[in-house]
């Protein structure tokens, strides 16, 4: 079970090496076994402690965080936002190119002008990203959106149904690209898993109507 208490880590698809020359296999490791790992452990052992709060799924943790006292809905936002936020990045990579359907890629031009503009838009969001945080495709009212947030902070989910994070904490690129966010932007977009994000894309149509 990964999306109840005791939560665990999702495998990886691919191999660890799957995405070079893209992302390289010792970032990958340290990144799904010991980074996303940590956060999993966190919360497991929050939740241990609190057994009125193991009867709920991840995405209710994320959304309950902050009507918990507040020193515990810290510790809630931030572990269950890294589990929640470390899962979705995982699976929306991929070593196989793919690209975006002509039905996904109708509302990209439709909400965006073309695919480019998307490209842009989600570059220059995590760009501007200061620190830690991820840059998002989302779907909010019918609309598809790019947003950032700082740290393990996801996107409000009652508002909004993410569909695409790249990940812009140090861990996920410092290795190969040190300071170069650019550079690792623009090759992680080569690697980006259309056919997962085309059905998120069709499942967050469903959940909001």
């Amino acid at each position: 079970m990964y999306d109840f208490y005791p939560f665990s880590v999702v495998p990886l698809q691919y191999p660890y090496n799957a995405l070079e020359p893209y992302i390289d296999e010792k970032t990958m490791f340290y990144h799904h076994n010991k980074h996303y790992q940590a956060y999993v452990d966190k919360l497991n052992k929050i939740l241990e402690d609190n057994p009125v709060l193991q009867r709920y799924d991840l995405e209710s943790l994320v959304v309950k965080a902050n009507s918990l006292p507040q020193s515990l809905a810290t510790e809630i936002r931030n572990n269950a936002g890294g589990v929640y936020n470390h899962k979705l990045y995982f699976s929306t990579m991929t070593p196989n190119k793919t690209q975006p359907s002509d039905f996904l890629l109708k509302k990209i031009n439709s909400d965006f002008g073309s695919f480019e503009n998307l490209k842009n838009k989600l570059k220059d969001n995590a760009l501007a990203q200061f620190g830690s945080g991820y840059a998002w495709l989302v779907y909010t009212n019918g609309c598809l959106r790019i947003i950032r947030t700082a740290n393990q902070d996801v996107p409000l989910l009652t508002l909004n149904y993410p569909l695409l994070p790249v990940d812009i904490w140090e861990h996920a690129y410092y290795l190969k690209y040190q300071n170069r966010r650019n550079e690792y932007f623009e090759n992680w977009f080569k690697i980006i898993n259309w056919d997962e994000v085309e059905e998120r894309y069709i499942l967050a149509m469903n959940k909001r109507c």
